[in-house]
């Protein structure tokens, strides 16, 4: 079976682009990934990405193609990973269709986002249905929206969509919001959002794009209507796939400065990691560094 230098899990933008910096520094790599683009896919209008003042998420992941394709990369699209293991001084990746043997690699397989799992939900996704405040609500100026879940992240999505949004619904399954004390405070005194506590979302309706939610709140079925949802209940890292280098508390693979993970030879990059800040641009960056780290790894090999 073929060794190679290098494998990349994942094409997001940090798949990507450390696909494009280990082509630069012609490491006989591939990348195994079950479709391109990631979560960039589900954003809606991006204005924080350098070089593109206003682009959405899906022209974005077409730019990445385009700029990938000059470099001739070989990705394995439709291979869902299954496993990483070690093999003697190797690792072996298990795949739903084949098996590869590398000397390194780098996982960048990103989140996914905690679902709401009602009616409705995924026939609306990216059609009102968001899971990224600071993605997309700027979309929503002017908007009624709702925002599920009273912890911080749903506070945060409060407080930047209350800069934004004409109404603001903050709907939180528990008899009270969870986040920190001072920003629950604050969020209390924005007149525009109404607070909704032993409240649930049922089903989520409309036509072309959402409409209006209907939620269960104290035993009583209410319907609000509302232009747009803020699905702020967290998302997972995508980390399952490896067992034997160091996560955190949240599942978070830790890596330090060079994206190197606790086990020699293993790197990782993006949102399935420890890094601060969630953010396309971030995750990018994190991906050249991963890449350039498994280089200077392989020099030593």
């Amino acid at each position: 079976m073929r060794t190679y230098e290098l494998i990349i899990i994942g094409a997001g933008p940090a798949g990507l682009t450390g696909g494009i910096y280990a082509a630069r520094k012609k490491i006989d790599f591939i990348i195994l990934t079950e479709d391109i683009g990631g979560m960039t896919n589900y954003s809606w209008d991006i204005e924080n990405y350098l070089g593109y003042q206003f682009i959405t998420g899906p022209e974005l992941v077409e730019k990445f193609k385009e700029h990938i394709k000059e470099f001739n990369v070989d990705i394995r699209e439709g291979r869902k990973v299954i496993k990483v293991l070690k093999d003697s001084i190797n690792f072996k990746i298990l795949t739903n269709s084949e098996t590869y043997l590398t000397k390194t690699v780098i996982i960048a397989t990103g989140r996914r986002a905690k679902k709401l799992n009602v009616k409705g939900e995924n026939e609306f996704r990216n059609r009102g249905i968001t899971y990224c405040a600071t993605c997309d609500a700027p979309l929503f100026k002017d908007k009624i929206v709702a925002v599920v879940g009273g912890g911080n992240a749903g506070l945060d999505a409060v407080l930047q969509l209350s800069r934004i949004a004409d109404k603001i619904y903050l709907i939180e399954v528990k008899s009270e919001l969870t986040g920190d004390k001072f920003v629950v405070e604050k969020v209390k005194g924005i007149k525009k959002v109404e607070i909704f506590v032993n409240s649930k979302i049922m089903e989520i309706y409309g036509d072309k794009f959402v409409s209006g939610v209907k939620v269960r709140r104290n035993g009583e079925i209410i319907d609000i209507k509302v232009d747009g949802i803020f699905v702020e209940i967290g998302s997972i890292p995508n980390s399952e796939i490896i067992d034997f280098v160091e996560k955190n508390e949240y599942g978070e693979i830790i890596v330090d400065c060079k994206n190197r993970t606790s086990y020699s030879g293993i790197f990782a990059a993006g949102d399935v990691t420890n890094v601060f800040a969630k953010q396309i641009i971030v995750a990018c960056g994190e991906g050249a560094k991963a890449s350039i780290s498994s280089f200077e790894y392989l020099k030593y090999l």
